[in-house]
Order: C-alpha cells, then sequence, then structure tokens
C-alpha cells in the first residue's frame, strides 16, 4: 500500500483558505497572499477577523506574476460567491456567518 504524501505543493491546491489571527493577519494578507499568487494557485481565501475593526472574507483569483485579482469580498454572515473548481463545474455560495 502507497502511502500518501505528508505535504502537497502549494501550486497543486485549487483554493487555500486562511484565517487570521491577530498575531498573523499581516502575514496572511501580505506574505502569504504573494506567495500563493507567486505559486499559481487559482483561488485564495482570505477570512480575515482582523480588517479594518470589522471581520470580512475576501476571495481573491486569477493570478499573474505573483498578484491577484480580487473576486468577491463580503463581511460575516454574507454569502460570498465561489467560482466552479475542478472537478465541479458548479458556482458555489458559501456562507460566512
Amino acid at each position: 500500500m502507497r502511502e500518501a504524501p505528508l505535504a502537497i505543493q502549494a501550486s497543486d491546491a485549487e483554493l487555500v483558505v486562511e484565517i487570521t489571527s491577530r498575531n498573523n493577519a499581516n502575514h496572511d494578507r501580505i506574505v502569504k497572499l504573494q506567495a500563493y499568487a507567486t505559486a499559481a494557485v487559482p483561488l485564495y481565501l482570505l477570512v480575515d477577523r482582523w480588517h479594518s475593526g470589522r471581520p470580512t472574507a475576501t476571495l481573491y483569483g486569477e493570478p499573474e506574476n505573483g498578484l491577484y485579482r480580487v473576486l468577491d469580498a463580503v463581511e460575516f454572515d454574507r454569502e460570498l460567491h465561489l467560482p466552479p473548481l475542478r472537478p465541479h463545474p458548479r458556482h458555489r455560495h458559501l456562507p460566512t456567518g
């Protein structure tokens, strides 16, 4: 029986989700955002409890040259629109409340 790998490459992911804490919020907003865009991860969802004093969920996508475009951003308790992910070719809505 073959063992599962302990880690995968960021470039193999379709979606990465980060949830900020008070101590790592800027790292997730800046360093990880750029790292995942550079690795061409199609979607990065940042659940940010510390964003400008109000919790938000921001979906980044369309990575190009180490940068993402904001695809959707909502305050908590609103639905976030997710584009289709392989192999599920449907749009989805993610409740954030």
